[in-house]
């Protein structure tokens, strides 16, 4: 059956349409449109990103060249014009897709969830990716006198490698402050780097029985109440500790913990500020190497949201593209997981860059498909993080 249908199509039925359509409904996106529905637009927008389009006109260009296959590809049967495009985007509601992603992150989280560490509970990582815009184009937007620019902030799922909330806000706007979106879970644990050490912001994370783990800042100011005198190989230091001064005492009034850790393979000290006092002072090390793997998001972000090039100008049109590459992340993440594929989710997307509108059966195509003939056509997102 499944011979007879494109890639793209057999892709696209790992989508819940009837979840779409409800969403579409609650905010009335297809409201005197006669023929390019959100639905239609979501697939465009996909289809773009997947098959690495560089520019608005490119994907048109692009679909013209498979007008006979834009039905079968779930785009419609009238012709995409770059202005209906252009226009959806910068005036349909941003909510119907942002909505929809959050659903995505959901689904492939459940599916994806696993114990990397055999540490109980949930384990984020949170950080943030700059998109840089051209203040010109983009004057909402501004972030330095002559730059404009939006950041992606990203509550990433460490276990299930996909990622589980966001939020997009002006690049002006300090990490830190982003901290107070997140819905904290008990027993789970967040992990940060140093732009995210409000004591605020932590203590809160304290206050729900969760966990965080976070590099400290150089300048940071405390006293010791004890600490460990036998510590096992590569920790410098791990001691129960309080902030010292009037304003940071009040923000964090309990004692936590600090360690000094060495990276043999990199010759760096590190130094992490964690009130999960039960684990061993390797886990918490270990726990914060494990945020490197939300690089493999950003790294999608910033290859696929083709920075320069946004489909629409307004901040309506940057959220929706934001928004369909998270969705389009989960969908191959979904896949991936439902298909149980052997190949990494860099190799899944780089199959499917150049294989759209084949009519091959999807397990076929990532069983037979030589790696070796695809990965010299693109840079790797990360060299060596999908071996």
């Amino acid at each position: 059956m499944n011979q007879d249908k494109y890639v793209f199509a057999q892709l696209v039925e790992f989508l819940n349409n009837d979840k779409f359509r409800r969403l579409v409904d609650q905010y009335d996106g297809n409201r005197y449109v006669k023929h390019f529905t959100c639905w239609n637009q979501l697939l465009a927008m996909m289809f773009g990103q997947l098959s690495n389009r560089e520019s608005l006109r490119d994907l048109i260009v692009a679909l013209e060249a498979h007008q006979g296959k834009r039905y079968h590809l779930g785009l419609g049967r009238e012709p995409i014009a770059k202005t209906t495009l252009a226009s959806a985007n910068q005036n349909r509601d941003y909510r119907i897709f942002e909505d929809f992603a959050f659903y995505m992150m959901k689904e492939a989280c459940e599916k994806r969830t696993t114990n990397i560490m055999n540490i109980p509970g949930r384990k984020y990582a949170f950080d943030s990716t700059t998109i840089p815009l051209c203040l010109a184009t983009f004057p909402w937007a501004k972030f330095r006198k002559k730059k404009g620019g939006v950041k992606a902030h990203v509550l990433y799922d460490i276990e299930a490698q996909v990622p589980a909330f966001y939020t997009v806000t002006t690049a002006s706007k300090h990490d830190s402050t982003a901290m107070s979106t997140i819905h904290y879970e008990p027993n789970a644990y967040y992990i940060f780097d140093r732009a995210y050490d409000s004591f605020r912001e932590l203590y809160k994370i304290h206050l729900t029985e969760s966990f965080y783990v976070v590099r400290a800042k150089t300048n940071l100011k405390y006293k010791t109440i004890k600490w460990k005198r036998r510590m096992p190989k590569n920790i410098l230091t791990d001691a129960e500790v309080k902030l010292t001064g009037y304003l940071s005492e009040k923000k964090y009034t309990e004692s936590f913990r600090i360690i000094g850790f060495y990276d043999e393979e990199n010759e760096r000290e590190f130094t992490f500020l964690t009130n999960a006092k039960h684990l061993s002072a390797l886990d918490v090390a270990n726990l914060y190497k494990k945020r490197w793997l939300i690089e493999l998001l950003f790294k999608w972000l910033k290859q696929h949201l083709k920075i320069k090039k946004f489909w629409g100008t307004t901040e309506n049109a940057v959220r929706i593209q934001i928004s369909v590459a998270i969705i389009t992340y989960c969908l191959v993440a979904i896949v991936q997981h439902d298909m149980q594929l052997k190949r990494s989710t860099y190799e899944v997307l780089q199959i499917l860059s150049i294989s759209l509108t084949d009519k091959t059966p999807l397990q076929d195509l990532f069983d037979k498909t030589n790696f070796n003939d695809v990965k010299d056509q693109f840079n790797p997102l990360i060299p060596g993080l999908f071996d």
